[in-house]
């Protein structure tokens, strides 16, 4: 019996030695950054005593530049499954104090197995990402390793949630992965991504710049839009990654839980004084949200990254939906580049899940600009209404103030497949605004007038009264009804209710050809 409990006794000794990773001392040397080690993340990100690991004594195998002389206990990464909320995810967290994180064959190979699990079990995949890049000393064979892993993601991608942490400098291939997942989270000061780093870019360009300038949480969150997340800390943004794994379901044959929520009155009478009747006065659509969703649901996404649109999941009566609000205080709520491309993912992404899609709309156009034009506006603004019409999930609109044009369109209208669409009755939809159209239709009477200014303010008074308000596009089926905006919410949740058993196919095809 004895020789079962020596061999028991080595095997709690080598699991120790797993645990410690790269030591005391480079665990000391994490803490000191402002970082917390692999495991200790995993600890915050899951319920307690749930989290089981997988290959913990994977190793590698390489014998060049000295690698033989040097253990790396569990390869760099912890790998395994717990559960959040109750519910299960797959994951794995790179061990940076063990070869830097960096990703050599072995370590690829335990989060690709790890990943195969998740899309078998159809479960959440999160990856904590922490990693120098690719192993360099094992050669080629670490680059076919990321290969690996981000033919995984795009094959799962629309199967299963896949959200990464950026938790450190994460440079070269180690951010292609993330890019190609459904969410990016970042941690401010100590979390970077960049393809090529501050000194490859001061040999080849002269360029000088830090690595948090270059590539930081706050440059990917406003500027490049590869992150949709930033938190002040790590235990803050692990928690956050909690907070959007309750708004999502487990994969996309299931749709996300309805939770409990109190009673509430669902007429809201501080909605008719949220939006100024003035067209032209801006206003915070956040504002609106507030109102119609349940009490504190709103988890916004991307929303320091093109802010004249605000997208992001919200709950009304317990049920998950996507909102997605043209946002008036900023560039008066237009649409353009960038804002094209945070809407049509995120639209992406909730019918890919069976998450029903709101809108909400008071949009002025598509921005005008040779900026814009020579930007490719047309390609990005196309994206739009190719998510819209390729969504086959609930789909409702509300038009709050202004429609105009192409982006009334492209906004979810009747005739890209919105299911119902609903206006209030200050809402005003045209080709373009009472002004612009008064300025086109009427340029000679109004050049020839005796007094063009006030034949100008009649004739916009007669296009607005004629035309742009809400009732000619009722009379013509394009919007189903006209509402009191104090029923908004209530309307929602009885189109929500009627649409929950909705199925809708499209031809068959291996995919559609979005414009990118």
């Amino acid at each position: 019996m004895s020789d079962i409990y020596e061999k028991i006794n080595e095997l709690y000794d080598k699991r120790r030695e797993v645990e410690l990773g790269g030591g005391d001392e480079r665990i000391e040397k994490q803490h000191e950054k402002g970082k917390l080690t692999a495991r200790e993340r995993i600890e915050l990100l899951v319920d307690p005593g749930t989290f089981v690991e997988l290959n913990p004594f994977i190793e590698h195998r390489t014998h060049d530049f000295g690698l033989d002389e040097q253990k790396g206990p569990g390869d760099g990464v912890v790998t395994g499954y717990g559960k959040v909320n109750g519910r299960p995810i797959y994951l794995f967290s790179q061990d940076f104090t063990v070869f830097g994180g960096a990703l050599g064959e072995m370590h690829a190979k335990k989060i690709a197995t790890v990943m195969d699990l998740a899309a078998k079990n159809g479960t959440p995949f999160v990856g904590l990402n922490d990693s120098g890049g690719a192993r360099i000393q094992e050669g080629v064979v670490s680059l076919d390793g990321y290969g690996h892993i981000f033919y995984r993601n795009a094959i799962y991608s629309g199967v299963i949630p896949q959200i990464s942490v950026i938790m450190g400098p994460c440079a070269g291939g180690a951010v292609y992965s993330p890019a190609i997942t459904d969410f990016v989270f970042m941690v401010e000061k100590t979390s970077q991504m960049f393809i090529t780093g501050p000194k490859v870019i001061e040999t080849v360009t002269g360029e000088k710049i830090s690595a948090e300038d270059l590539g930081g949480a706050n440059v990917h969150n406003t500027i490049s839009g590869n992150a949709h997340f930033q938190s002040d800390s790590e235990a803050e943004v692990l928690q956050n990654v909690r907070k959007l794994l309750l708004f999502l379901p487990q994969n996309n044959e299931e749709k996300a839980p309805i939770l409990e929520v109190e009673k509430e009155d669902d007429y809201r009478p501080d909605l008719t004084d949220v939006i100024p009747f003035d067209t032209v006065r801006p206003y915070d659509v956040r504002k609106v949200i507030e109102q119609v969703a349940d009490s504190d649901s709103f988890m916004e996404i991307q929303k320091d990254f093109a802010k004249n649109i605000v997208v992001g999941f919200a709950r009304i009566k317990g049920e998950t939906v996507g909102l997605v609000c043209n946002q008036p205080k900023v560039m008066a709520g237009g649409l353009d580049i960038d804002s094209s491309d945070k809407a049509a993912r995120f639209i992406r992404t909730c019918d890919s899940f069976n998450i029903p899609i709101i809108t909400f709309e008071d949009v002025t156009g598509f921005f005008p600009g040779i900026k814009q034009e020579h930007g490719g506006i047309i390609r990005h603004g196309a994206k739009i209404l190719f998510a819209y019409s390729e969504a086959t999930v609930p789909k409702l609109t509300i038009i709050l103030r202004k429609a105009y044009g192409g982006a009334y369109v492209a906004l979810n209208s009747k005739s890209i497949g919105a299911d119902l669409v609903f206006a209030w009755p200050n809402a005003e939809i045209a080709v373009m605004g009472p002004q612009g159209a008064a300025n086109i239709i009427f340029a000679k009477e109004i050049q020839n007038s005796e007094n063009p200014e006030a034949l100008r303010q009649q004739k916009i008074e007669e296009y607005r009264d004629k035309f742009a308000n809400p009732y000619v596009a009722a009379s013509r089926g394009m919007v189903d009804d006209v509402i009191d905006p104090r029923e908004t919410r209530i309307k929602i949740i009885q189109s929500l209710e009627m649409l929950r058993t909705k199925k809708e196919s499209r031809p068959y095809k291996k995919h559609g050809n979005i414009p990118l």
